[in-house]
This record gives structure tokens, C-alpha cells and sequence, in this order.
């Protein structure tokens, strides 16, 4: 798979895929950038649909309501669950600096979207470890609670980790449901590959624990992806001191970065890493994917 949408800038440009089954077929959401002609627009979402996790069509975009300030000036990194037969959309806004906030939509047909009336629904208050942005959203149900995961920056918006929010289980997933769990960064950058970033966290809960598929370092530094393993979903142990999957080689086409992770699980049960990557340091993103197999004891490996 290699997947490039092209109609924003005429040239492959997608990032931040995020992935799942709905009614016969499968959904990519992910962020497209403002057309080069357009000052005036910023960063949206497209949605691409496959039969087979591989051959994607362009279906559809996600772009600025109009009415709506919080998201005038974009909106960006998707993250996607289903439930009760409808698409949860949880994004960011984008362009707002330390203001940008996690928001929430509903469709039935997993692409028109309806607002959520408390939009944006997240972010941290400012204190001695976050500026209060909230960027990157992955939400999860483990035992018996939705976790809400974000990245957020240092005060001095140098810095980008992680942090996590909690829902009860019968949320609606609206802005009152959420509670930060942990007032602190959950995971921050602490390895030489991290750089001075941790984002675009994606979760898979399996055999009664939590693994989660994280980008270190920013953009093209380059961007490698790493995996950390919980019991409570909140105190997380990296699995290695080296990226789980790390930029390709010289002239190999994502030689400038492997990042953005998202672990889409079937309803087999197999696990598919779908991440972002290029070789000319973003002047073009493509989306691929690879399976993921799990060890006897439990931890994932990447099928070679």
C-alpha cells in the first residue's frame, strides 16, 4: 500500500492516518494541507475508503463549518472509533498555538459529520508542565473507561509529550464527561531518537493490556514510530530503547521519516500499523501500512 492524495496540492500529501470498519468497508481519515493557491485556507481532513486495506479511493473531506471560529482556521489529525452503529470523529483544531483543543463529531455514514454543541471538548488547563494545547486525540475504552490521549507542549512550547483525560463508559463524549487523569505528561521525550517530541499516540488493547504506537521526534528530524505497554493506562514502559519502526534508508522512499502511527485491529483480530513517511524532507507524505504479528509472550513484531 502507498497511498498519496494529490487533490490538495497536486502532488501526495496525506498525514495522519487513522483507520476503521464501518458498514462493509474500511475508512481512512487524515489531514490534508491548505491548497498553495488558498492563503486563506488551512489544514483539513480527507476520508479515502478500501475493500482491502490496500487499493484506497477518495471519498470525501472534513473541512471548516462555517459559524464555527474554533475551527475557521483548520482542523487536523483525526482519530475514529465506532460505536453503536455511528463514527465518533475526535480532531484538533489547528493555527491556534497554545489554544488548539481536541474536538467531537457524529456522523452515520462515516463521512458527513455533525458537531458536537460542546465543541472543543478538551484541553488542559495551563500549569507547570503543559501550555494547555491539546493536539493528536486517540481515544480508547479500557476497563470500563474511554482515555482520551493527547499531546501538549511545555510552557515554553518547545517541548511535545503526552498526556491522557478519562470518560465513564456511557459517555457522549461531550466536554463535561472528560476529567484529566494525571496531571502531569504521561510520556515525554527521554531517548536520543525522541528529539524533543512524543506525539500522535494510537492504542491497542490486547490480553489485558494497553500498548501504545507513538511518534518520537518532530517532523523529518526524522520522526520514528516507538511502543510503550500500560495495565492502568496511565503509567506506560517503553518496550525498546530503539524506534519500533525507523525511517528508511538512503534513497528508500520514506528514508526522511517513518511517523505518525496508527495500530488499526480487524475484526480477525490481525493488526495493521498504518504510518506516514516521504524521502524529500515534506514536500510530499504518502500513508502505507504493514501487519503487525505478536510474539508467544505477548509483545508486537512487524512481519518481515
Amino acid at each position: 500500500m502507498m497511498f498519496g492524495d494529490t487533490t490538495r496540492v497536486g502532488r501526495p500529501y496525506s498525514k495522519d492516518p487513522h483507520v476503521v470498519r464501518f458498514k462493509g468497508r474500511y475508512l481512512m481519515y487524515y489531514s490534508i494541507p491548505p491548497r498553495e493557491w488558498n492563503s486563506s485556507e488551512g489544514w483539513n481532513i480527507g476520508i479515502a475508503q478500501s475493500r482491502d486495506l490496500v487499493n484506497w479511493e477518495k471519498v470525501g473531506e472534513i473541512t471548516p463549518q462555517e459559524g464555527l471560529d474554533y475551527e475557521k482556521k483548520g482542523l487536523c489529525a483525526p482519530g475514529a472509533l465506532v460505536r453503536k452503529g455511528k463514527v465518533h470523529l475526535f480532531y484538533q483544531t489547528y493555527g491556534n498555538g497554545p489554544a488548539d483543543a481536541i474536538c467531537h463529531a457524529v456522523s452515520n455514514d462515516g463521512i458527513h459529520f455533525e458537531r458536537d454543541a460542546t465543541n472543543p471538548i478538551f484541553h488542559p488547563s495551563p500549569s507547570s508542565w503543559t501550555c494547555g494545547r491539546a493536539i493528536d486525540a486517540e481515544v480508547a475504552c479500557y476497563k470500563g473507561k474511554y482515555y482520551l490521549y493527547f499531546a501538549t507542549r511545555d510552557p515554553e512550547f518547545k517541548v511535545q509529550k503526552l498526556g491522557v483525560a478519562v470518560a465513564d463508559k456511557k459517555s457522549d463524549f461531550s466536554r463535561d464527561s472528560w476529567q484529566l487523569a494525571a496531571d502531569s505528561s504521561i510520556l515525554q521525550p527521554e531517548l536520543s531518537w525522541e528529539g524533543a517530541c512524543i506525539e500522535g499516540a494510537s492504542i491497542c488493547v490486547k490480553d489485558g493490556k494497553m500498548w501504545m504506537f507513538y511518534a518520537g521526534d518532530y517532523n523529518n528530524a526524522p520522526q520514528q514510530v516507538g511502543v510503550a505497554s500500560s495495565e492502568d493506562g496511565i503509567h506506560f514502559t517503553r518496550l525498546s530503547p530503539t524506534p519500533f519502526k525507523p525511517n528508511g534508508k538512503p534513497g528508500e522512499w520514506n528514508s526522511s521519516e517513518s511517523g505518525h502511527p496508527h495500530l488499526f485491529t480487524d475484526r480477525d483480530g490481525r493488526t495493521y500499523l498504518f504510518y506516514q513517511g516521504n524521502n524529500d524532507h515534506g514536500k510530499s507524505w504518502f500513508i502505507t501500512q504493514e501487519e503487525v504479528r505478536w510474539t508467544k509472550d505477548g509483545k508486537p513484531s512487524l512481519s518481515r
